[in-house]
């Protein structure tokens, strides 16, 4: 009961933190344009706040593996907050790009310590062998963040601005997230000579296994270069398919609710199946979408089918981005594994964007479509080449 007890409140910490550690950053999807004329700058040069973020993110992800291995994700997740309060201060100080930039340095090397990957090692130092549909539920609550900030920000921004909205984004992270994190959310178990242990096999463990780990990279890399790619640009996809804006925007909002009801479906299944299975099975929903509408084209129906094929592929690919790791590595070894799979996987969401929009606006809908399908396609090879690979006691549902 405690060790439950231990779980439910970690869960209920990470939810609200996640929350607003993601939601918080997607200031610019709301205020993107009040912010370029305020600093005197593009919409292009804004949204390239959120490339540097990421960028950063994934760089000094692979630099923090042993940190968190020695001092745990909690603890991190203190340090990374308070980070990232001054880093929105100094946002709200921006007069041009030099500050602007620095700001979304700032809040990388934060991100890194706070974000995703800090909250699933927090949940396996914490659930153990639960951690799988910890993270489950984790992704469930935080696939909400757009859709709670998204109007949250622009009320904020109509009344104060965009720069006393990342004053009030300070006041969250010090108010709610830092008391949260220092007070409620459970400290891992302490058992140095175990921890030692771990250490020591996460070492041993990534020196045989580096071809999985380089195939687990790849897969994981591939299939988010194209989800994250294409939810910035999916309106835009549509529009560009022939429906209407306004069609476009209604069509688009059906995405995330399909995303959410995946993630659902996956947690609902429990331990019936692992990471693999899930990336397997969603992962041969990608290259379908993709598929249908290059030869069926954007009419209504195939608009529809194609959201919901993708929709459902994307939002269960998320949950195995997170939980694949943990069919290969555990405790320690998947601390060093899911913060050095971060460096690939944020420079990736960093270029997806920009590379996936030239395309479609350089070559058209089919070219876009063709280089995703070619990307998801290759991702479900290797998916296949790591289902092989599974340690012998996941694959015995030990």
């Amino acid at each position: 009961m405690v060790a439950e007890r231990k779980v439910l409140t970690a869960l209920a910490v990470l939810a609200v933190t996640q929350l607003i550690g993601w939601g918080t950053l997607s200031l610019p999807a709301v205020l993107g344009r009040d912010m370029a004329a305020d600093l005197g700058m593009t919409l292009a040069a804004v949204f390239a706040g959120n490339a540097t973020l990421y960028m950063v993110m994934g760089l000094c992800s692979p630099l923090l593996a042993r940190w968190f291995v020695h001092h745990g994700g909690r603890r991190m997740m203190i340090a990374g907050t308070l980070l990232a309060a001054p880093g929105y201060g100094l946002l709200s100080a921006a007069q041009g790009p030099i500050i602007y930039y620095m700001a979304w340095l700032l809040l990388g090397i934060a991100g890194s310590a706070t974000l995703s990957t800090a909250a699933y090692i927090v949940l396996n130092e914490i659930a153990g062998p639960r951690a799988r549909s910890a993270i489950g539920a984790l992704m469930l609550v935080t696939g909400l963040s757009s859709s709670i900030f998204w109007p949250l920000s622009s009320v904020m921004g109509a009344h104060i601005g965009w720069r006393g909205t990342c004053l009030m984004y300070v006041g969250l992270l010090l108010l709610i997230t830092l008391p949260l994190l220092v007070f409620v959310l459970p400290k891992r178990p302490r058992d140095h000579l175990a921890l030692a242990s771990d250490i020591q096999a996460a070492s041993v463990q990534s020196a045989l296994a580096r071809s999985t780990f380089y195939l687990l990279v790849a897969a994981i890399g591939l299939n988010a270069f194209v989800s994250m790619g294409l939810s910035a640009i999916f309106i835009e996809l549509l529009r560009v398919e022939g429906l209407t804006s306004a069609e476009a925007v209604g069509f688009g909002s059906m995405l995330g609710v399909v995303q959410i009801s995946a993630r659902a479906v996956d947690f609902l299944g429990g331990g019936r199946w692992d990471g693999i299975t899930t990336a397997l099975t969603a992962g041969l929903a990608l290259p379908l979408a993709m598929l249908l509408l290059i030869v069926a084209g954007g009419s209504y129906a195939t608009v529809a089918v194609f959201i919901l094929i993708y929709g459902l592929g994307s939002g269960a690919l998320a949950v195995a981005r997170a939980t694949m790791p943990l069919v290969f590595y555990d405790k320690a070894a998947f601390a060093r594994a899911s913060a050095q799979i971060a460096l690939p996987l944020n420079l990736l969401s960093a270029v997806s964007a920009p590379v996936l929009a030239a395309l479609l606006t350089g070559y058209g809908s089919n070219a876009l479509l063709g280089v995703t399908f070619a990307c998801s396609s290759a991702a479900l090879l290797m998916l296949l080449l790591l289902r092989r690979r599974r340690p012998a006691r996941v694959m015995a549902g030990t």
